[in-house]
């Protein structure tokens, strides 16, 4: 299951915005919240008196509290990997350790006699440090890791090297989380953030329900949190659309008759969700294919050049789809098209292109992927179940 998460910066925002930030995020789903104990200023007491009325606001609206620590920040708190009983009175539910204390350190962390659950930093510590500890007796699920934000533009992760972590991680049995970016003016963040704080740099920038879309869509991040601060309730609606699974029409006897074949299986959790920029001459049966019909999957068998979803084409075979002229001579990559009536046996079938294809008269043209969205199509794999957005 998928968690939503935000970030609260303590020593830049008052408590009181904090507080009323929380609840906004709760509302739209939110069940975490990230914040960093080693940037707040002031005495053992007054940092300990602070981040207790915080985690008691957020635990007051369903929210869980991760605190980003390090071992000076612990030894500052009178912490140490086998005494975290400080974070135990503070009502504490996850340690975030940015930097590791060693095999034996981490196991002390991990084997707390509280129930804290411990953190570690995905974009530093290695699968293979995660698999020793493993090795030695750790439950999988006792661990979780998330990766670092990233301030300065142009320094996030590189995507390949992102996604090759995490499936090593996920291969584990651990959680992994990662960071996307609000977009709004004027946010805040660590370190004079002002360019957003996000984990992959390729992210940067882009709308978020698209950071948020193209994580899932990599099958291997759990939690996703908002770097920075404070994201606005239009985009918390549309990580809470996003996250929102499109069901199967169990009445349908061709999907019944799909269901039981065992195909589709568990696919139904991973749904590749894709927003389409409509052609103005889409006619209304294919807005109904492309966006009612549920699910589209192709059959493990596409080719370099199309993904097909197939399956629509049994539904719609009394349908009438006219072909429709078109000033394309080819459709290039990320458009979306429907076979129609010049090949009736095939008609009502909805292709992605993925490397441009001639247009020979038997597909209709319906719109097309934005060029922002084209990251999606390499996360598209065979027998993947995926949602067009209007």
């Amino acid at each position: 299951m998928h968690r939503l998460g935000v970030s609260v910066y303590p020593d830049i925002k008052p408590l009181n915005e904090i507080k009323e930030y929380l609840k906004l995020a709760a509302e739209n789903g939110c069940t975490r919240v990230f914040s960093s104990m080693f940037s707040v200023d002031g005495s053992k007491e007054e940092v300990l008196d602070y981040f207790k009325e915080l985690i008691d606001s957020a635990h007051e609206v369903g929210i869980q509290v991760s605190l980003d620590v390090n071992p000076e920040c612990l030894e500052r708190v009178g912490a140490s990997p086998d005494n975290l009983s400080v974070f135990n009175d503070l009502h504490v539910d996850i340690i975030r350790m940015d930097l590791s204390f060693g095999d034996d350190g981490d196991l002390q962390l991990i084997n707390n006699p509280y129930g804290i659950l411990i953190e570690f930093n995905a974009s530093i510590i290695d699968s293979a440090h995660i698999k020793r500890l493993i090795d030695k007796g750790v439950e999988p699920s006792k661990i979780l890791v998330c990766h670092n934000f990233y301030p300065q533009r142009y320094t996030g992760m590189k995507w390949d090297k992102f996604r090759r972590i995490n499936k090593e991680l996920r291969e584990l049995g651990v959680r992994v989380g990662a960071f996307i970016s609000s977009n709004e003016k004027d946010t805040h963040g660590v370190w004079d953030a002002t360019d957003g704080l996000c984990t992959v740099e390729k992210l940067r920038g882009l709308p978020i329900d698209l950071q948020l879309r193209l994580l899932l869509a990599t099958d291997h991040v759990d939690d996703v949190l908002i770097g920075n601060a404070y994201a606005s309730e239009k985009e918390f609606q549309l990580l809470a659309q996003t996250l929102k699974p499109v069901a199967i029409d169990q009445d349908n006897p061709i999907i019944k008759m799909i269901l039981s074949s065992g195909f589709i299986g568990n696919k139904n959790s991973s749904q590749k969700k894709v927003r389409v920029h409509l052609d103005s001459q889409i006619s209304d049966i294919e807005k109904e294919i492309l966006f009612d019909f549920y699910p589209h999957c192709d059959m493990g068998d596409s080719s370099e050049w199309i993904w097909r979803s197939r399956l629509p084409r049994f539904i719609y075979n009394t349908k009438t789809i006219e072909p429709r002229n078109s000033n394309k001579d080819y459709f290039e990559r990320g458009s979306i098209v429907v076979v129609n009536d010049n090949y009736k046996h095939y008609s009502g079938e909805i292709q992605i292109v993925l490397e441009q294809i001639e247009n020979d008269g038997q597909r209709n043209f319906l719109g097309y992927i934005d060029e922002k969205e084209l990251m999606m199509l390499e996360l598209i794999n065979d027998g993947d179940i995926v949602v067009f957005i209007k």
